[in-house]
């Protein structure tokens, strides 16, 4: 497929994407509705079934080694798994230790999904909220998932729904803000350039900035800029992270239609939900957002009103894998993809499993720069080829040796 009969395929998705949020919008095409949607996020997630006898946590540490933050559990029978937390550790690992841990001492972790609901009302943690709560909450679900992968020879992807894919495209994304357009496109070419990607994002605006551009004049500078410097064989995608009202949204999206970019990432302040609606039923660039969002109701309320055409869990901050899966299903009954949001070093490789298992993951995966930090520690080694990594095919999130992995990690009290 040529590149001109490309760009026609996107402006031709762009269209209908508008088309059927219009057609929403009128009552004239199907919408799931909020009860529709319960009914599809309520069906389990994980099937644990063949699992004949009890596997009861006997443990839960918290382990760091080389900046790295582990949870590591173990059942009474020796079963074991980790999970690798994302950089908030060092603050919430209070929150971890002593109001979510504990409760799983003892318990019979076949029924997870039963007891991460009994887990929220424990010690009223839903009093906690946000990612205080959910990100270690995350956590610990991810070494457990990984647990069940090692006693049943699963994947993570094989457990929350079944491998749909093996190699995921990417993007990479530069987080600078305080580069000029020259220097930003210079970044973004080195990126391209170091890891094949086919795609990238950058930020615009301010970062919850009220209207204020990070330097004076320098979105509107970039934007035209990144297209012309990279040409039309990159795909773009910028992230506002909730620097615009409506009106300045709406013209920052204008600029992006007109270099057909991928997507246009949390215009808005993230819980102003009916000013990103707003934007969205103005422009034909689809716009993403959920990183922030820890409430599965308010995913169903933005899925039900089309308040975005990419619904972004963030796999720690919502939570875990089952909540971010029921954010997919709910995406999917809708007809919209749902691309995870990354938070960590080591995030990408539970993005990976997600992207792997859902039914419409979108075109790129966020790329971090931890396929050589992270690869060699599965079998085989994670690679990225032709602007795609591969996903992890061992038993779990597919680490190959715990022990060698723990080796000489020291256990945070």
């Amino acid at each position: 497929m040529n590149r001109r009969r490309f760009l026609q395929g996107i402006a031709v998705a762009a269209a209908a994407a508008c088309s059927r949020r219009r057609e929403a919008a009128s009552g004239t095409a199907a919408t799931p509705s909020m009860e529709e949607l319960k009914q599809a996020a309520a069906a389990p997630v994980v099937d644990l079934s063949s699992v004949d006898s009890p596997v009861v946590i006997d443990s839960i540490r918290l382990l760091e080694k080389d900046r790295d933050y582990f949870v590591h559990v173990r059942s009474k029978d020796g079963s074991e798994g980790i999970s690798v937390a994302n950089f908030h550790a060092p603050y919430l690992y209070p929150i971890l230790l002593q109001r979510v841990a504990p409760f799983f001492i003892g318990k019979d972790v076949r029924r997870l999904e039963e007891l991460e609901w009994e887990l929220y009302r424990w010690r009223s943690n839903y009093k906690l909220q946000g990612l205080a709560f959910w990100c270690p909450h995350a956590w610990v679900e991810f070494a457990i998932l990984d647990m069940f992968g090692r006693i049943l020879n699963k994947s993570l992807a094989e457990l929350i729904g079944g491998v749909r894919r093996k190699q995921i495209p990417f993007y990479v994304a530069s987080g600078r803000r305080d580069s000029t357009p020259e220097e930003e496109v210079e970044y973004l070419q080195k990126l391209v350039e170091e890891t094949g990607a086919r795609a990238v994002k950058f930020r615009v605006g301010g970062r919850m900035s009220r209207n204020a551009d990070s330097l004076p004049g320098r979105t509107e500078k970039l934007i035209p800029l990144a297209r012309k410097a990279l040409g039309e064989a990159i795909d773009i995608h910028a992230d506002a992270n909730s620097s615009y009202d409506p009106p300045q949204a709406i013209r920052v999206g204008r600029m992006l239609e007109e270099i057909k970019a991928v997507f246009f990432e949390e215009p808005c302040p993230f819980d102003h939900l009916e000013d990103t609606k707003a934007v969205a039923d103005a422009l034909t660039i689809p716009v993403a957002g959920g990183e922030e969002e820890y409430s599965e109701w308010r995913f169903r309320w933005q899925i039900h009103h089309r308040c975005v055409d990419v619904v972004q869990p963030d796999l720690h901050y919502h939570g875990g894998m089952i909540r971010s899966m029921r954010v997919a299903r709910m995406a999917e009954l809708a007809g919209m993809p749902a691309t995870a949001h990354i938070s960590g070093g080591f995030g990408f490789v539970y993005m990976l499993q997600f992207a792997a298992a859902v039914k419409d993951p979108g075109r790129y995966q966020e790329y971090k720069r931890g396929v050589e930090r992270y690869g060699g520690w599965f079998d085989p080694p994670l690679t990225s080829k032709d602007g795609a990594l591969t996903v992890p095919e061992g038993p779990g999130v597919g680490i190959r040796d715990i022990g060698a992995v723990l080796r000489g990690a020291v256990e945070v009290a």
